[in-house]
């Protein structure tokens, strides 16, 4: 059993649940929360204390026999099977936007072995897979803005702490580090951004505009 000790920060939690967070924050919390039974019972919260302030506002007029209606269409709809992902390493939120599978995805080399794959999300912020050769280090760097990075296979270390299948990092404006894979397995991870990174060194800054991170 994956014990995971790295959770989404609340605040993110509540905007998951009031639907305010762009497509790319979204997925990564959604697919965390698929892994995370801390995080799937705090957002199930969230979503009932929202809907019970919203029970207590005031109340809109429905048309005559809307209740009845939805009550026939709920009882007339086919049994749903759930859904599982054909590829262990991947949550069933992150499935289709892969392709099914990690075999499925085209990526696309950045340097040092670290390859990337961009997802289809929208504008607003970025969501892409890295995938990090064991011992390999990420270029330290900092955050324009938000960074969330869920791990899916390995694990990763930075000066903060060690990140394991599950965990998620939270790397906001005070955050400098450099992501080190384990050397025990190939780290792949879901990162997620609102912002350009702040890279230290010429190279990686000078190859950044064409590699959109």
């Amino acid at each position: 059993m994956t014990m995971i000790k790295h959770h989404i920060p609340d605040d993110m939690l509540m905007r998951y649940s009031a639907g305010t967070l762009p497509e790319a924050f979204d997925l990564i919390i959604a697919a965390h929360i698929s892994m995370c039974d801390e995080c799937r019972a705090a957002a199930e919260s969230i979503d009932a204390i929202g809907g019970s302030l919203i029970g207590d506002g005031p109340g809109e007029s429905l048309s005559p026999g809307s209740f009845e209606q939805t009550l026939a269409r709920i009882g007339s709809g086919v049994p749903v099977a759930p859904r599982l992902s054909r590829d262990p390493a991947l949550p069933v939120p992150l499935s289709d936007y892969v392709g099914g599978s990690l075999a499925e995805v085209k990526w696309r080399p950045v340097g040092m072995g670290v390859k990337q794959a961009i997802l289809p999300t929208g504008p607003e912020a970025t969501a892409r897979l890295l995938y990090i050769p064991a011992g390999t280090a990420v270029p330290n760097h900092g955050h324009s803005g938000m960074e969330l990075t869920l791990v899916l296979q390995g694990a990763f270390e930075d000066e903060t702490a060690r990140f394991a299948r599950g965990d998620v990092e939270a790397a906001d404006a005070d955050v400098e580090h450099t992501p080190i894979a384990d050397i025990s397995e190939d780290c792949i991870c879901l990162a997620v951004t609102d912002a350009p990174l702040r890279f230290k060194g010429w190279l990686p800054r000078l190859a950044q505009p064409f590699l959109k991170i």
